[in-house]
């Protein structure tokens, strides 16, 4: 209890540093680099990144929640229960997801001001208590605002806090950081889709959303609090642990990493910023389309919501090994180039899921996407810092999430108003197709952009 008293104290007495600041009218980017005397909360005879690296990973695995792949395994029981169309819920999440989306830019924002530690626990216990409403829900309008709580805190803020922390932390590894930071959402994915079927069908629906609001209250909220620090600097150590002239011939010469102070005006201006954005969307569409509707589409060739869940969990355990190789090979090799085959990868799947008709087949698919997953996950958080470098990461990467999320946004709904009107989801995964087929050569035609260009 002392502890949590002087947490709470040390919180406050931050809280009025910043708003003196403000209020003395100080350049507002000093606030982005305001140190507080920090320690290390425990001692470690090894670089203290690689811990803040592991709580990263926790609360991208937390994100979970509010993740696709979760919700999805809750949507067919809410149309049971309430008698709603797929098309008036796949509406709900739809436009929850692009307001949430919207609003992530200015999270973005924060997280350059506030830093990632206060900003984890806040948001920890914020999407506990969207959990909590969902507990609770029983009309349509409750649905929306849980789905909108759910995608801003959850797929938004939780996996964008993880992803602007740890590039502060890495450099010459920074692909294996990604790659490490990626398992936190490997094991969700592999483990919500069938513990919430679990949960569901042992104990209820209100029940297995309580019990996730508990999880991040109780714990994520205080281990993101004690353990995390924003950067190296706060507590007496440089980046990767090691001194500046230890990067020389350490990084691949084909890896463009970035240390200009790009500000996200100036990353505008640049073509790989909005290829590299297209790109995002175009994943983030397909990939929340297909998952949200899986267990429809499973149950369309004929087999069970538990055979549904199982495939999304395949999808997530091929991941582990290739969300390895992905970071291997991306500290290694040109980052957009690894982008434009990989979306080759994803319209193969997209392929092999309209010709299933049998486990195999649907088996097959879920190695090819999740492969993908796996790549396209490290490949993004490595392309961001790389290209445009750390000064704004927050903002320029918040930008990035709006417009992913916003991709989620539109993923669900085709879905659904195609399978009211066609019976089937064969119609809309063939117009898709085209997506992910642009996206090969806004990859490969997204090289590093160069900052001389752009200094405003």
């Amino acid at each position: 209890m002392t502890l949590i008293i002087i947490n709470v104290i040390d919180i406050k007495v931050e809280v009025l540093n910043i708003f003196w600041v403000a209020f003395n009218k100080e350049d507002v980017f000093y606030m982005q680099n305001i140190k507080f005397d920090e320690q290390k909360p425990i001692k470690t005879p090894f670089y203290y990144g690689w811990v803040v690296l592991l709580i990263a990973a926790l609360g991208l695995f937390f994100s979970g929640p509010g993740q696709t792949y979760s919700v999805s395994i809750f949507i067919d029981h809410y149309i049971d229960k309430f008698n709603w169309s797929r098309s008036l819920i796949s509406s709900f999440y739809s436009i929850a997801t692009l307001i949430s989306g919207l609003i992530l830019t200015f999270v973005g924002k924060y997280i350059d001001k506030l830093g990632q530690r206060k900003m984890t626990t806040v948001v920890s216990i914020l999407f506990g208590l969207a959990c909590i409403w969902m507990s609770f829900v029983f009309n349509p309008l409750m649905i929306f605002i849980g789905f909108f709580l759910l995608r801003l805190l959850g797929q938004g803020s939780m996996t964008l806090l993880p992803q602007t922390l740890i590039p502060h932390w890495f450099k010459q590894k920074r692909g294996l950081a990604l790659s490490l930071l990626g398992m936190g959402g490997v094991i969700s994915s592999s483990l919500l889709p069938p513990l919430n079927n679990w949960l569901i069908y042992t104990y209820g629906l209100n029940f297995a959303w309580r019990f996730w609001a508990f999880l991040l209250i109780i714990f994520m909220a205080p281990i993101g609090w004690y353990f995390i620090r924003n950067r190296p600097e706060n507590i007496g150590l440089k980046l990767d642990g090691v001194k500046d002239d230890e990067y020389i011939s350490k990084i691949s010469p084909r890896v463009h990493i970035s240390e200009s102070p790009w500000t996200l005006k100036q990353s505008m201006k640049a073509k790989s910023f909005w290829f590299m954005n297209y790109c995002g969307v175009v994943s983030a569409l397909v990939n929340t389309g297909l998952t949200f509707h899986m267990v429809s589409i499973v149950h369309n060739i004929g087999y069970s919501p538990g055979f549904a869940a199982y495939i999304l969990s395949i999808t997530a355990i091929i991941k582990f090994p290739f969300t390895f190789i992905a970071g291997w090979l991306l500290d290694r090799s040109k980052v957009h180039i690894v982008k434009g085959i990989n979306f080759i990868i994803l319209s193969g799947a997209i392929i092999l899921l309209l010709r299933a008709d049998n486990k195999i087949t649907l088996i097959i698919y879920a190695l090819v996407h999740g492969t993908f997953m796996a790549f396209d996950a490290v490949s993004t958080g490595v392309v961001w810092p790389n290209y445009f470098g750390r000064k704004n990461l927050g903002s320029i990467r918040g930008f990035a999430m709006t417009a992913i999320v916003l991709g989620s946004a539109l993923g669900p709904l085709p879905f659904g108003i195609a399978y009211d009107y066609f019976g089937s989801y064969k119609e809309i995964m063939i117009g898709i197709l085209i997506l992910p087929l642009i996206a090969i050569f806004a990859s490969l035609f997204s090289s590093p952009p160069k900052y001389k260009l752009f200094k405003s």
